[in-house]
């Protein structure tokens, strides 16, 4: 691919009505995450009454209850993240390989910028500067 030429597919006549339309999808989603929370909640109350009618004191009970509910929360919360799936890659032509590097003058950060959607593309910031676009040897040859 020698020079990056943006496509752009836009409609003559747009309709009017810009109303979103809900997936269906993310309301089946959340559906099945309502009943998860119901079930969780559910099952840490019987858990608590089991330890009340076992005898622990009731104070004990309900701190124990309340931390596992947290932390069931949020370890379905982490394993959720990885069940996600990873968005697809950017069509063909939207985002094309480069190989710049950039320094900055304040505090000698440097970074490498490997995609860009433009050309040239404009020079990051940073310590609220532009960043230099730095060439070395072997980019030269």
């Amino acid at each position: 691919m020698t020079d990056f030429e943006p496509v752009t597919d836009v409609p003559q006549r747009i309709d009017a009505d810009d109303t979103p339309v809900e997936s269906s999808a993310k309301l089946r989603d959340a559906t099945i995450q309502k009943r998860r929370h119901r079930i969780l909640l559910v099952a840490v109350l019987a858990i608590g009454a089991g330890l009340l009618i076992a005898g622990f004191e009731p104070w004990r009970v309900l701190a124990t209850v309340a931390a596992m509910y947290v932390m069931f929360r949020l370890g379905f919360a982490i394993i959720g993240a990885f069940a996600r799936p990873i968005p697809d890659a950017p069509p063909a032509g939207e985002l094309r390989r480069v190989k710049l590097k950039y320094r900055c003058n304040i505090c000698g950060t440097e970074i490498r910028m490997t995609l860009a959607n433009d050309e040239v593309p404009d020079p990051p910031r940073h310590c609220t500067e532009d960043m230099e676009l730095t060439a070395t040897e072997d980019d030269a040859l």
